[in-house]
């Protein structure tokens, strides 16, 4: 359970650094491009992923 926990919590963060990085514009190939909105809904999704990796490692 463990190990699904941290794979999910490792999965969240990864995507929410994809979506920060398109709305950084920095990956581009995406309507998410360059659109600030995606920083920050990629910042807190970041913010959750890490809470979750926290979360499953206590």
């Amino acid at each position: 359970m463990r190990m699904s926990k941290n794979l999910l919590a490792l999965i969240v963060l990864a995507v929410g650094a994809l979506w920060s990085l398109q709305g950084i514009g920095a990956v581009g190939g995406s309507f998410m491009t360059g659109q600030s909105q995606w920083l920050y809904v990629g910042v807190v999704t970041l913010l959750v992923g890490l809470a979750g990796l926290v979360w499953a490692n206590r």
